[in-house]
């Protein structure tokens, strides 16, 4: 175990600088958002999502709420990946009940001519960074986050959720295009990064959510190179704020992910094995999950069961209590709060 001078500094932070603790730091994946009925109301009041996220009052509240809540050792801003396409000029809306839709992909030539325009128009993201750092304690740390490029791209392509097959055919059929919308997306999403770093974010996370099914070469050439060029990007500009990074369905590829990226955390889906955990913990990572969130929402003995599994297998090296994915909408307040006190030892909390 190693010992930082500043015992003030944020567990997380802390974490992700090789500490491990008797209970490690813990947050939740979607922690913010619809399993709360505060969130609900809250959601209620504005115009649509998008409205939502670029509402800095509206998204502040909506991160802290949890925080109100729960002793969680951060909180992870309330926004959405698909803030940049939007920003990059391509169209996006959500569909009530069914999700992201998106025009047409416009030219890859047009989307990079709207790069430098792109951070301004998502400069509401920083203001409720801003906020949330005003309000929040000290010893709890701000997470800032953005899409990967890849899964970013798959929506891009296909204009709204899917299995991406139809991504991956355009992978192959039209390589020089997807590598030039590739190339726009880490950097918009380099700028957008430095923007929450020096807004407030602490740490950065970068979700590649959609890092599975791809064969070992595309998987260096969709997710391993992108996310290594944008954290290069990020450390050229002066930001030092430690980096997450979740290669959600890579499964035997995480090795490989975790050697190639400089990310100082690796957060690991519902799958992971105990194994890969320890021995990512050995190379000197720190490690984040994944706990599933179908158990979360069931609840019961199998729940307990799994939290002290997670916490006996990988409690000892450099770890991140998390979900192997984001909360459920319809998982009850009373599981979240059982887990979260398991860990910290510390009960939730009514909202005033």
């Amino acid at each position: 175990m190693s010992s930082l001078p500043d015992q003030k500094t944020p567990r997380l932070l802390r974490a992700l600088a090789g500490e491990a603790f008797e209970r490690p730091p813990v947050w939740f994946m979607r922690q913010a958002g619809r399993s709360l009925p505060e969130y609900r109301a809250l959601r209620a009041r504005a115009k649509d999502f998008i409205a939502f996220c670029h509402d800095p009052e509206m998204a502040a509240e909506a991160t802290l709420q949890p925080m109100r809540r729960f002793p969680f050792d951060a909180a992870i801003v309330f926004a959405d990946i698909l803030l940049i396409p939007r920003a990059l000029g391509q169209d996006v809306w959500f569909e009530a009940g069914e999700g992201p839709r998106l025009a047409a992909l416009p030219p890859i030539e047009a989307l990079a001519e709207q790069i430098d325009a792109s951070t301004g128009r998502l400069a509401d993201i920083g203001e409720t960074l801003q906020r949330v750092r005003a309000e929040l304690e000290p010893d709890r740390a701000l997470i800032g986050f953005a899409g990967g490029p890849w899964t970013v791209a798959t929506y891009m392509i296909e204009g709204r959720g899917s299995e991406r097959e139809a991504a991956r055919a355009f992978a192959y059929a039209e390589p020089e295009k997807l590598d030039a919308l590739i190339e726009v997306l880490v950097e918009s999403t380099a700028r957008y990064l430095v923007m929450q770093a020096r807004s407030g974010a602490q740490v950065l996370k970068l979700f590649e959510s959609w890092a599975e099914g791809l064969a070992e070469d595309m998987f260096e050439r969709l997710v391993v190179q992108p996310h290594a060029a944008i954290i290069d990007r990020v450390r050229a500009a002066g930001v030092t704020a430690p980096f997450i990074g979740f290669p959600r369905g890579a499964g035997a590829l995480v090795d490989a992910y975790a050697e190639a990226v400089p990310v100082e955390g690796v957060a690991l889906d519902t799958q992971a094995p105990a194994a890969l955990g320890r021995r990512l913990q050995a190379q000197g990572k720190t490690i984040q999950g994944a706990l599933d969130n179908l158990l979360l929402r069931q609840g019961g003995a199998a729940l307990d069961a799994r939290v002290e599994q997670l916490l006996e297998q990988w409690g000892q090296g450099p770890y991140i209590f998390n979900l192997g994915h984001g909360v459920l909408p319809d998982t009850p307040i009373a599981h979240i709060a059982r887990v979260v006190e398991r860990v910290t030892g510390k009960p939730a909390r009514e909202p005033a």
